[in-house]
């Protein structure tokens, strides 16, 4: 049994923080769910760190769907969260609905993610009225990097401050069930935290959400081109791995691999008979 909206809002009520990680393959997928991480996103970060983008911006919703679909089929407990796309729901309430249908029909995913407060509010509304449960975002949102003018920190004005706790309530009222917070600081996400009643899962956000998510390759080291400040590199796997590479090369040029304890053997007398 997957887990569900009304588990993480039990979690908030229950003082349990959630951990929220992003995977995009089924082999991720797979470890992250026998960990027991309670919500797995397909953010549209794959567009820089798998498929080597410079933004988010030009991941499209087939690939997003590509990629949730593997991830669904690597996870039996957690919620697999799709993140829908630049311009897949910007347009129209139809568009909205359409795109966010795909996410749960052809991908299998158990809800999606919008980026947006007021702005979207009435799109998530309907979202939800339609049965698709629906994450918001707001702070630093990728898909807004060009009117940002880049990675900055939301929220440090009076006026933008005060923008970001009514774009949280908005999505609470609109039905949202958790709400991200990205690059915001610590004591507005926590003052934000304490005046919705759904959970938040900060990204850069500071302790005082309700949860926290990290990319997957941010946290593994295995993504170097850019390490954002809020991530912490558990491991350093751009190292483990361009140490095995250059083993199996050298290996490989010297001769040594494959050895007998990796190759395969025949009937001496089969062998023969081809050879005469």
């Amino acid at each position: 049994m997957r887990v569900t909206i009304n588990q993480i809002k039990e979690m908030k009520q229950k003082g349990e923080k959630i951990t929220m990680l992003t995977a995009y393959d089924y082999t991720t997928a797979k470890i992250i769910d026998e960990v027991g991480i309670p919500l797995t996103l397909v953010g549209d970060s794959l567009g820089m760190v798998v498929l080597g983008y410079e933004s988010t911006i030009p991941v499209t919703i087939e690939e997003m769907l590509h990629h949730t679909k593997a991830v669904v089929r690597g996870t039996k407990k957690t919620m697999v969260i799709g993140d829908m796309p630049f311009m897949t729901y910007h347009v129209s309430v139809d568009d909205a609905l359409k795109n966010a249908a795909r996410f749960i029909q052809e991908a299998g995913a158990q809800a999606v993610k919008l980026e947006g407060g007021v702005t979207v509010a009435e799109k998530v509304s309907r979202i939800v009225s339609c049965g698709i449960p629906v994450m918001g975002h707001i702070g630093l949102t990728p898909q807004s990097i060009y009117q940002f003018g880049g990675f900055k920190v939301q929220g440090r004005t009076p006026e933008a401050a005060s923008r970001l706790l009514k774009d949280a309530q908005a999505l609470e009222e609109a039905g949202a069930f958790s709400i991200v917070l990205e690059t915001v600081p610590t004591a507005l996400a926590t003052l934000i935290t304490q005046r919705v009643s759904i959970p938040t899962i900060g990204i850069g956000a500071g302790v005082g959400c309700d949860g926290q998510v990290q990319v997957i390759n941010d946290i593994l080291g295995s993504f170097t081109d850019f390490v954002p400040k809020h991530a912490k590199q558990y491991a350093k796997l751009t190292e483990i791995i361009r140490t095995a590479v250059t083993e199996y090369d050298n290996e490989v040029k010297a001769g040594s691999f494959p050895t007998d304890k990796q190759s395969f053997s025949m009937d001496e007398s089969i062998l023969a008979e081809l050879v005469k």
